[in-house]
């Protein structure tokens, strides 16, 4: 385990070296006022687009000054974009480790594959950075225990990325629910289908020399490079990702126990498998689960490769109450009352409901209202829509959901701690193995 101390000394060596890729002028400007939030973007691929478009869209006293990502192509086509969407050069770097101890960066906005996001987020804590960080939150739930304690301890922001929670209409129709609309809701069942490809079986080769592959690792144990890993399959390994739950369902969850208004459940079950393609894809592509509560419960199906829509959607959360029912996205609702009649509905004709929504920019009003949510958090003391205590919790159900499915048990919990009560193997494996060095402490 690698003490503080040490990390901070490795870096203050580091630091100096981030590699500048604007002029003095450009340099000098960055530095800023003390008003400012000078951002720093770290993993540059897919969502990391998402965030920049943004900041641009949030600007006002903002600005971007910093870019990290392993992968010397990546960053430099990020670095490019970012130039000609604010119109000045950035700072780049390949290690995450030395941008989150620079000074003159005050928020990070982490857009990294799953494995790393727990380790950059405490980190960029620790150095009082406020942080943003894509779902899942948290590799574990072990992972998320120690990130809601790190915020905790260092009073600093830390923001999810499940946008929804900054969609004016899902925060209206969610009001409306907790206001009766549908009588009591009771029984929540969420869905994402998409036709995902086969990755293959890939081939252990050497890793491209524009990626650090020690560094993409991070605090995963090392493994040998794989030829169909990089730069978006790394989802489908369960020792960097952490499967569709995790990618897709942290959104339909997080509506549907806030529209019911739970927390942690006392016991649940998972099923499924991969069904479709035989390749090295590690999770299933099927699944269904459920949580339960006292009196009630939420349903989650995934099928990735199997592109079956339901109510005409890819991706969605049925609500339904004693009086009624409410279909939600990101893309509207539909209200219906107990003989299936629909009585009210809601469309955001700007932002579509496909599989993709999440990977693009298409989900660019949702995104650009949970930055500016969490800007203004910064700057004027706005309370967040998402802060990590309320986000991680969506997180570690889904988390629990694939040990469930990893081990066949139905897991019983604590829901106070989350904690798995029945089974001891599956309580273990709430704590994943690290790298020797790598693990976050507090």
């Amino acid at each position: 385990m690698i003490t503080r101390r040490a990390f901070l000394d490795t870096l203050a060596v580091g630091t100096a070296g981030f590699a500048v890729s604007s002029s003095a002028k450009s340099y000098a400007r960055i530095l800023g006022s003390n008003d400012r939030i000078n951002f720093g973007i770290i993993g540059l691929n897919s969502r990391a687009y998402g965030h920049l478009e943004a900041l641009k869209a949030n600007q006002q006293n903002i600005q971007v000054t910093h870019v990290c990502d392993v992968d010397s192509v990546v960053l430099g086509k990020f670095a490019a974009k970012t130039k000609a969407t604010f119109g000045y050069d950035v700072l780049t770097d390949k290690d995450y480790r030395k941008m989150v101890q620079l000074k003159d960066v005050d928020a990070i906005s982490i857009a990294t594959p799953d494995h790393l996001h727990t380790p950059i987020s405490i980190a960029a804590l620790q150095a009082g950075k406020h942080v943003y960080v894509e779902k899942p939150c948290s590799f574990d739930p072990h992972e998320g225990k120690l990130l809601v304690a790190a915020q905790a301890k260092y009073g600093l922001l830390v923001q999810m990325g499940n946008q929804g929670r900054s969609l004016p209409h899902i925060k209206e129709i969610i009001e409306k629910i907790h206001n009766g609309l549908i009588g009591r809701a009771n029984f929540a069942r969420a869905w994402y289908v998409n036709n995902r490809k086969s990755i293959g079986i890939g081939k252990e080769i050497a890793p491209p020399p524009t990626l650090d592959w020690e560094l993409w690792q991070g605090p995963a144990p090392r493994r040998a490079y794989r030829s169909n890993l990089h730069p978006y399959n790394w989802h489908w390994f369960r020792i960097y990702g952490t499967g569709e739950a995790l990618n897709n369902g942290t959104h339909e969850i997080d509506i549907c126990r806030w529209a019911l208004q739970v927390d942690l459940p006392k016991n649940l079950n998972a099923s499924g498998g991969k069904y479709v393609f035989q390749d090295d894809w590690e999770f299933y592509d099927t699944l269904v689960a459920n949580w339960a509560y006292d009196d009630k419960m939420i349903s989650w199906e995934n099928r990735s490769r199997t592109p079956i829509q339901e109510f005409g959607r890819d991706r969605g959360s049925h609500i339904m109450g004693t009086d009624g029912s409410v279909i939600v996205n990101m893309g509207g609702y539909e209200v219906f009352d107990q003989s299936g009649k629909k009585t009210d509905e809601f469309k955001l004709s700007s932002v579509k409901t496909a599989s993709n929504d999440l990977i693009g920019l298409s989900t660019a009003a949702g995104t650009n209202l949970h930055f500016a949510n969490f800007i203004a958090g910064i700057q004027r003391g706005e309370k967040l829509n998402s802060p990590i205590a309320e986000g991680n919790l969506a997180v570690t159900m889904l988390q629990l959901t694939n040990i469930a499915w990893e081990t066949g048990l139905t897991l019983n919990l604590d829901p106070e701690t989350g904690k798995i009560i029945n089974s001891d193997i599956a309580q273990k494996m709430t704590h994943r193995e690290y790298e020797k060095g790598w693990e976050p402490t507090l």
